[in-house]
């Protein structure tokens, strides 16, 4: 018996049909990968089987009395625990066993019974089944694995970043082991020591697991089926994500040469009943082929999603270092890291790597000052003029507003012909320019925030990993434009295949403390 069974899935964002009749099961044991372009609708498709979103037609049948885990980095939690006392509560049910344990032992001081022994020895059985009396053992080893431990077990959960946050409750999730484990890109906030040990976990997880990400080599490690979200369908392959995109080179092959024929036959039958129904002689024939048409069941036009086009447009500046960092101490609450420094020269593409949670994005805000440094000092060049940000997380001032509104904001001096161009040129659908930005995919965002560094001339690119949400071809095509752009670029990123040959320098954050 399947664990989830979707059946006659249908559902469409305005005049964009998403998917149209898609069915497919998912069992006990599997651990699925989710893909498909930007756009195409992955993560509604998560909402939708988590019943936050309900769809147009279909059914959504879970099997009765599974647990389901979700990874939600902004559930409600008690801000004021500890990361220690917030991952405990991850085996509350074992603690109020605990609780009873210790009613009953007090009962039995003054009466002990066969049934009290038998309730003692249920529970103490449970306790040790689930390994109990390694409860804080089993909670480092989690966190350590997923970096966690080096945020500070005793940090309240208030005083961490939105990416730190985001761990710590992935490290609860795990701890929790549901039944199915259903994660939408689980890999943006981890540096690559710890989507390794996310893989590793996951290829011998006791969980099923449903997982939507863009990090094809982490699903190639993962995944024993992947669900591709193509032409409005919803087609599951077996194997892994290898084996995957060979199948389905094969099958978009034959279903385009099953399009044109049928389109071909359309056209047939077409011709037909226009010339002969209004002939009495052909008329019922010509009725038979307009009945035979009406019934067939036509498939989707295979379409290709538009391709972005990234190009930074750079202001020319003099000068040989465009930033000079002294000592430099950053962090919220506390500082994160021992003194920085370090210095940026004319057109270095310098990239930035370390586990989450390091500080690597309270870096750049320090830089941009959009919080303050705790100490020490830094300086850009007098011919750094303008500096182009790419921040890692997708905020807006007002979520609903639309991408054509939010550039027409941003850029008064262009008419909306030429923001609907440029939109268009970074892969944005007409539809989408004029639908609520906080409705868009996070590939679709991520696009939005690039056209606006497209549109702004700039000195120095400063970028926190602007690959999360997108997909293969986009990060492909943006990475071309960064090896093309003249001017200075600091990255972070975790994706060493991103940056790999793109960058002038490599460093670990950890390596700039003096």
């Amino acid at each position: 018996m399947a664990l989830l069974e979707v059946e006659h899935l249908s559902h469409s964002y305005g005049d964009k049909i998403l998917y149209n009749d898609a069915s497919f099961e998912f069992y006990k044991g599997e651990h699925m990968g989710i893909v498909g372009q930007n756009g195409t609708g992955k993560s509604t498709l998560v909402k939708i089987l988590l019943n936050e979103v309900i769809p147009d037609k279909g059914s959504i049948k879970w099997q009765n009395n599974i647990t389901i885990g979700h990874l939600d980095q902004y559930a409600v939690i008690d801000q004021n625990l500890s990361i220690f006392d917030y991952l405990r509560t991850a085996f509350q049910d074992l603690y109020e066993i605990e609780t009873k344990l210790g009613d009953l032992y007090n009962q039995m001081a003054e009466n002990c019974t066969d049934a009290l022994l038998k309730q003692v020895a249920y529970y103490q059985d449970v306790l040790e089944k689930r390994n109990f009396y390694a409860i804080d053992s089993t909670i480092q080893k989690f966190a350590s694995g997923l970096g966690v431990n080096a945020l500070g077990m005793d940090t309240i959960l208030k005083n961490l970043s939105g990416g730190s946050r985001a761990k710590v409750i992935l490290v609860k999730l795990l701890l929790s082991s549901p039944d199915v484990l259903i994660l939408d890109e689980p890999t943006n906030f981890l540096d690559k020591e710890h989507i390794a040990w996310l893989a590793s976990y996951l290829e011998s997880a006791p969980s099923s697991f449903i997982i939507v990400s863009h990090d094809y080599d982490f699903l190639e490690k993962v995944t024993t089926c992947i669900c591709d979200i193509e032409f409005s369908q919803i087609k599951k392959y077996k194997g892994p994500y290898s084996k995957f995109l060979k199948q389905k080179e094969a099958n978009r092959e034959e279903y385009i040469k099953q399009y044109e024929f049928q389109q071909k036959e359309i056209k047939k039958l077409e011709d037909y009943i226009a010339k002969n129904k209004a002939r009495a002689s052909t008329a019922n024939m010509a009725k038979s082929r307009e009945k035979r048409l009406n019934k067939m069941e036509k498939l989707s036009k295979p379409t290709t999603l538009p391709k972005p086009h990234f190009h930074f447009p750079y202001l020319q500046t003099t000068g040989q270092v465009l930033l000079d960092v002294t000592r430099l101490e950053v962090g919220y609450y506390y500082t994160l890291l021992p003194p920085l420094s370090f210095e940026v020269r004319n057109g270095d593409k310098l990239v930035i790597t370390g586990f989450n949670g390091i500080g690597k994005s309270t870096l750049l805000k320090t830089l941009l000052e959009q919080i303050s440094s705790r100490g020490g000092t830094f300086h850009f060049g007098e011919s750094v003029e303008k500096i182009g940000y790419f921040e890692q997380e997708l905020k807006w001032d007002n979520p609903h507003d639309t991408p054509l509104h939010i550039l027409s904001e941003a850029f008064p001096k262009l008419n909306q012909k030429q923001i609907r161009s440029s939109l268009a040129s970074v892969a944005i659908k007409q539809e989408h320019m004029i639908q609520e930005i906080g409705t868009l995919s996070g590939g679709e965002q991520a696009k939005v925030k690039l056209c606006m560094l497209v549109l702004t001339p700039c000195n120095m690119l400063i970028l926190d990993e602007p690959t999360n949400h997108l997909d293969v071809e986009a990060k492909e095509v943006l990475k071309k434009a960064l090896k093309e752009f003249e001017g200075t670029i600091i990255l972070v990123s975790h994706e060493e295949s991103f940056y790999k040959d793109l960058a002038t320098r490599i460093v670990d954050i950890r390596s700039l403390t003096s």
